[in-house]
């Protein structure tokens, strides 16, 4: 790695390559090697935030460790699917750490949040109120990549006169995130009423028939409504990320 570093700076040195192929062939390295996992410093370089921690499947001493060396080179953390022992133990390295119950999320914000370079607005909506873990998710993820986020909760296909009541903050925004269990018929509905690109998420919300947030899968896949795409079950963050690179200028 060391070599392959020297090797590109001799190249931009010499006037092999400029300053922008110097900074693109650095986005691909390099990583911190600490044993259990390999801390990638350069996704600041790919996304202008540092690497996020899931910290689901892992120990709280593994997270504190990540967390850790994150921190020592950057102003910003952010984990997802956190419990409590997780938070317990990045506050033993991070005391201005702060745990998202319902989001299941722990946030470091040592600097300013930049929205320079985001356009618009974020719109999260959820069918129902039991959605909104993972519209918290969603929220938390956004806003710290310096997105600006509205929220509309509880407005399901089941009581459409709510969602019409509202018209005005759909047409307000840059991109969607909508989320829903059950069916899953809310973001088809409100793909039909804008012309923004709308990211559905299924949640594990419903009853049997509902197979753990497949059902809504599979209807949000085969929607009709143009400019919907539909990321996995719960994934409240990748649907915020995906948001986020499509509001960047």
């Amino acid at each position: 790695m060391r070599e392959k570093i020297e090797k590109l700076l001799n190249d931009y040195k010499n006037g092999k390559i400029d300053v922008d192929e110097f900074i693109n062939e650095l986005k691909w390295f390099p990583f911190e090697d600490i044993k259990f996992a390999r801390v990638d410093h350069h996704r600041m370089f790919k996304h202008n935030f540092p690497e996020v921690i899931l910290c689901q499947w892992k120990t709280p001493e593994q997270v504190k460790g990540i967390a850790k060396r994150i921190l020592e080179r950057s102003d910003f953390l952010l984990a997802t699917r956190a419990n409590t022992e997780h938070f317990k133990a990045v506050k033993k390295i991070a005391k201005d750490a702060k745990y998202n119950e319902l989001a299941r999320t722990i946030t470091v914000v040592r600097g300013e949040i930049k929205k320079d370079d985001k356009k618009g607005k974020i719109l999260i909506i959820t069918a129902g109120t039991a959605d909104l873990p993972v519209a918290e998710e969603a929220r938390v993820t956004a806003e710290i990549l310096g997105n600006e986020v509205e929220l509309l909760y509880d407005v399901g296909v089941a009581g459409l006169h709510r969602l019409f009541s509202n018209l005005d903050k759909l047409k307000d925004a840059s991109v969607i995130i909508v989320i829903a269990g059950m069916e899953g018929a809310l973001p088809s509905v409100i793909g039909g009423l804008v012309d923004v690109p709308v990211i559905a998420v299924p949640t594990s919300i419903g009853y049997g028939a509902n197979f753990n947030g497949l059902a809504p899968l599979l209807t949000m896949l085969n929607s009709c409504a143009p400019g919907i795409v539909v990321v996995n079950v719960d994934n409240g963050f990748g649907a915020a990320f995906a948001a986020t690179l499509m509001n960047r200028k």
